[in-house]
């Protein structure tokens, strides 16, 4: 269980310093991402490339992070606060002009030989667009 805890503290660590190769090194080559009110996705490289579409139209900090875990380390989640700018239009979402937005999240994961293989985000898509302007 520890080890899960300090893999997704390190995960959060590194995203928060905007630092993605060692963040998707915390991953399996086979992790699969389940995007907010989204298509699944299966794949580091799937991964990579959602993070750079993230990097490109969102500048974000997450905040107040809670993470928990299974008595076995097999699952865990994490509840944080995302504080945001938004920087680029995002394809179908409201014209970003630098709006800021501060929205609660949270995060299901589920972990394989020390290695993130799932993870699951939620966060309120209306909250959002309504903070944005949308």
């Amino acid at each position: 269980m520890n080890e899960t805890l300090d893999l997704l503290r390190r995960y959060y660590d590194a995203f928060n310093a905007a630092d993605r190769e060692p963040m998707l090194a915390l991953l399996t080559e086979d992790v699969i991402h389940d995007l907010n009110q989204g298509v699944r996705q299966s794949g580091k490289d799937a991964f990579r490339a959602f993070m750079a579409r993230m990097d490109h139209s969102y500048r974000e900090q997450l905040t107040d992070i809670v993470v928990l875990s299974s008595p076995d380390g097999r699952r865990a989640g994490a509840e944080y606060v995302v504080h945001g700018e938004y920087l680029a239009t995002d394809d179908g979402l409201p014209e970003a002009h630098g709006q800021t937005y501060v929205l609660p999240g949270g995060a299901f994961f589920e972990v394989r030989d020390g290695k993130i293989a799932r993870v699951t985000n939620y966060y309120n898509l209306e909250d959002w667009i309504r903070q944005v302007g949308g």
